[in-house]
């Protein structure tokens, strides 16, 4: 499925298996740390009063993994994980994206792609048209449209083995796997939807009715794996999520010397 309105063209044999190399290699650091994270986290960790700042900690690197495995899914979406290689990119993208909470790849796939279709409007399902300035309210409608039954019923399976049948307290189970999970959720809406894409009394720069952050690279890189350079990205959203800090730095460049 190919839209030139969400997929520009594909680059260059030699870059296209560059950035396919680089892609794959982030992603397996970003989701193999992510699970050894979570199964240390579950399996061997205990928690207790004199330790449990370490359980914040463990929270806190989990939730930022979290977000780093939800833009790894982006980019597959994208095609820009793998380029020309379809296939990979939706198994990829479908495994972690079931991992990360119970989500279909199609289903996402495709609100993703309506998303760019129709940014800022009634037809994009990441906007709240009727709350395009509250940050509360159109998080909570962005949370019911994609926080459905299928990844009520994935979360909720996944805390009753670990609970009933795996032996892990319950406390244990909220702080190292339940915290991170619903924060990472806020911290991808509100860096990567709310601000990009809020009504403000300025216009935006174009029809894709995004805006990007004024982060240094590192701040981009952790609040939210540059996917706050986000007008770069609706205007070139073949460029992987690691090229964005490069891909800002052009167009301002451009912007300055025109």
């Amino acid at each position: 499925m190919t839209d030139t309105s969400i997929i520009r063209a594909a680059p260059l044999p030699r870059a296209k298996g560059t950035q396919t190399a680089i892609g794959l290699t982030l992603a397996a650091l970003i989701a193999g740390l992510w699970l050894a994270v979570h199964v240390w986290a579950i399996f061997i960790y205990e928690i207790s009063w004199s330790n449990w700042p370490v359980a914040l900690a463990v929270a806190a690197l989990q939730c930022w993994l979290s977000v780093g495995v939800f833009i790894v899914c982006h980019d597959a979406m994208h095609g820009s994980l793998a380029p020309g290689r379809p296939t990979l990119n939706s198994a990829i993208g479908g495994v972690l994206l079931f991992l990360y909470a119970g989500f279909a790849w199609r289903k996402m796939r495709a609100a993703h792609y309506d998303h760019h279709r129709h940014a800022g409007t009634r037809g994009d399902p990441d906007f709240d048209a009727d709350n395009p300035r509250s940050a509360a309210r159109w998080y909570g409608t962005f949370f019911r449209r994609y926080f459905g039954w299928p990844s009520i019923l994935f979360v909720s399976s996944v805390v009753t083995v670990y609970w009933l049948l795996v032996g892990v307290p319950m406390v244990q189970i909220v702080l190292v796997y339940g915290l991170p999970a619903i924060a990472s959720s806020l911290q991808l809406f509100y860096f990567g939807t709310y601000r990009p894409h809020r009504q403000e009394d300025a216009a935006f720069a174009d029809r894709h009715n995004a805006r990007s952050n004024a982060y240094p690279a590192w701040l981009s890189l952790a609040t939210c794996f540059h996917f706050g350079y986000h007008l770069e990205h609706h205007r070139h959203p073949d460029v992987p999520w690691w090229q964005l800090p490069a891909k800002r730095r052009q167009e301002m460049i451009s912007e300055t010397t025109a």
